[in-house]
């Protein structure tokens, strides 16, 4: 019995038993974590971003509490779930990834120009205050005494008396002054959208809201600052030659009360409401006066009139005052639809499928008379598959004529890069997105028009092209700095660089130094002037603008190369040429999913934007200026204090 028990103490003691197995560690998410959460992330947008579009839509094309407070829902709606989600993806932050799938991280965390605080009381605030921004800007007024009533002006009816020649300086500062005074309203609102955006991008990381919309360009902010910089840098002489050259024939015009020699150009001069391009003023600086350039609005009213006369004709007996309206409004439609079929023509040309037949449908191409409406022409693409809109309302005239080819450019880009996954549905950056349209309208030459029967079909002579390149360069080149100063101002004022007790006096300091534009009366803080700019209510990031404007001309140089086009690059017109066309499809059908540096060599063999393409265009205008400025004092010195009283100056 003891031997036994002793043997079995032994055996006992001489077996080895495994020990334990520690607990599991928890390793983290995984790549393939990573790629299932962008995978479920672009699900959720093919199924939310349609029912956001749509109640934006209808808020922007029919105005009303009800449509207002259904945007602002769907706004806070989309925050919460964009909050929610981007706050998701920091567990990623250190997973080693798929590049689609960082690049679809990286995107969804910058997917938004209103980051949103995560406190959901704060969010419901930012999406009231975008809401309620955005209309009041669509329904602005301008009312006033006339006759013993009162008479209110929509922005498109106080734009006609800014830009008649027959008003006085005067009036038209007071109809400039009439617009401005619409944003008063949202000054505090704005003040109060800047510190929720804020909290919401400090939430991500970022300093502050601009520093978040700098990250968007696939380098550092600083670097993309300096990018700006260096782009101004480039075009900053042709901008002011047209300066120089404007102000002396405004002067000589108005004389030095009104225009001084060495100053700032006052605002309500230019033609503009916010003097951001000059085109309407071209007759009171034409170079040549009588040397034919190219102008299609008479050609396109005249379609218009022929519209109407038809209706008229078949029209039985003669209409009442209402049912000539009705008339007018459907030659004015009608016209609309032709000057769009223009544009998909052009595309069509060159390799782009038809426009859908929905986009005729849905599209709001004139301003209906029963309604208030958000007139500032926009693209929308409305699902991700295909049902895409625009929105403006377009009268018969070569400013709107552009503007359409510019927002087809906006639906082109969206249809070609519709087979990608959400994330990737955008531009290789936002500048892309305002330069397809812009590309197309430099092939509107005046061999295109005339082709088209919108001017004459006599070839240009040496001072017709002055004239003709004038015209351009009052939108092109007038604009570039006006393009540049708006994210500027509100870089500061999200920075805190630039108070809010300093809004208004920041902004016209700025406007002073790019533009050398002084208000037409005097300003307080009372004012409050970016507000009157759509973009500033609407929270829609300005620097691409600027960027398109110069990468333009960079495309359509690559584009008429690829058409083996060898003449100036102002005769190029690359309609009908497959060729380019394939090559800017190429382009657009990438969207997002590269950086864009790559996306762009893809059409112009250079990863850096450049402007030596826009410089090479405006050559023989360049000459022209320099020539006609060599007697000027060019520059201007700071405006004075107080805007004095334009005389009343009959022009």
């Amino acid at each position: 019995m003891a031997l036994t028990l002793v043997l079995a103490t032994l055996a006992a003691c001489g077996k080895h038993e495994p020990p334990p197995a520690p607990p599991l560690k928890n390793t983290g998410p995984t790549a393939i974590d990573a790629d299932k959460f962008i995978a479920d992330v672009n699900a959720d947008l093919r199924k939310k971003m349609p029912f956001l579009n749509s109640a934006q839509w209808v808020q922007s094309t029919y105005i009303t509490d009800d449509t207002e407070l259904l945007s602002s829902t769907a706004n806070e709606q989309w925050m919460e779930y964009l909050g929610k989600t981007i706050e998701d993806a920091k567990r990623f932050n250190s997973v080693e990834m798929s590049r689609d799938t960082e690049r679809s991280m990286r995107l969804l965390k910058l997917s938004t120009a209103m980051p949103p605080p995560s406190d959901a009381a704060k969010r419901e605030e930012l999406a009231k205050l975008a809401s309620s921004m955005e209309a009041n800007y669509g329904s602005g007024k301008w009312c006033r005494p006339v006759d013993g009533k009162e008479e209110c002006l929509n922005l498109n009816q106080i734009e006609k008396i800014l830009n008649d020649p027959k008003q006085t300086p005067q009036a038209r500062a007071e109809a400039w002054a009439g617009w401005h005074a619409t944003s008063k309203s949202i000054r505090k609102d704005y003040q109060r959208f800047v510190e929720l955006t804020n909290q919401g991008a400090k939430e991500m990381g970022f300093a502050n809201t601009g520093e978040m919309w700098r990250s968007g360009y696939d380098m550092s902010p600083a670097d993309f600052e300096k990018e700006t910089d260096r782009l101004w840098a480039q075009v900053k002489p042709l901008y002011e030659e047209l300066h120089c050259y404007v102000r002396g024939k405004l002067n000589a015009k108005y004389g030095d009360a009104v225009v001084s020699k060495n100053g700032t150009i006052p605002a309500q001069l230019l033609g503009n409401m916010w003097a951001q391009q000059w085109s309407n003023i071209y007759d009171q600086v034409e170079p040549y006066k009588g040397v034919r350039s190219v102008d299609v609005t008479p050609a396109l009213k005249k379609q218009r009139d022929e519209e109407l006369r038809k209706l008229l004709k078949a029209f039985k007996g003669t209409p009442t005052p209402m049912q000539r309206s009705d008339l007018e409004h459907q030659a004015d439609a009608a016209q609309a639809v032709r000057m769009t079929k223009i544009a998909e023509d052009f595309y069509t040309s060159v390799g782009f499928p038809p426009l859908p037949k929905s986009f005729y449908e849905k599209s709001m191409l004139l301003r209906p008379r029963d309604r208030d409406v958000v007139c500032h022409a926009s693209a929308w693409d409305m699902d991700m598959k295909g049902d895409v809109r625009i929105k403006m309302c377009i009268d018969p005239d070569a400013e709107s004529l552009e503007t359409i080819h510019h927002e087809l450019g906006h639906i082109y880009y969206d249809l070609m890069y519709n087979p990608l996954t959400p994330l990737f549905q955008g531009a290789a950056h936002d500048g892309f997105h305002e330069a397809i349209g812009d590309t197309i309208t430099l092939s509107l030459t005046p061999a295109h028009l005339a082709k088209l029967g919108l001017a004459s079909s006599q070839k240009e002579d040496p001072k017709a092209t002055i004239n003709t390149q004038m015209r351009v360069a009052l939108d092109k080149i007038a604009f570039l700095p006006f393009g540049k100063l708006i994210d500027q101002w509100r870089w500061k004022v999200f920075s805190g660089e630039i108070t809010p007790a300093q809004y208004n006096e920041g902004w016209w300091k700025l406007r002073e130094q790019y533009q050398g534009i002084s208000p037409p009366l005097p300003r307080s803080e009372e004012d409050f002037d970016p507000g009157a700019k759509y973009h500033v209510p609407g929270n829609t990031p300005y620097t691409r603008y600027f960027l398109s404007f110069i990468i333009q001309f960079q495309f359509q140089k690559a584009l008429c190369d690829a058409a083996g086009f060898k003449g100036p690059l102002y005769e190029c017109d690359i309609y009908g040429n497959k060729d380019a066309g394939k090559k800017f499809m190429d382009m657009l059908s990438t969207g997002a999913s590269k950086p864009w540096q790559e996306t762009l060599e893809k059409l112009t063999g250079t990863r850096q934007m450049d402007a030596s393409a826009i410089i090479e265009y405006f050559t023989p205008l360049m000459a022209y200026m320099k020539q006609q400025n060599q007697n000027q004092s060019c520059g201007w010195e700071p405006a004075a204090d107080k805007v004095p009283e334009a005389p009343a100056v009959t022009e």
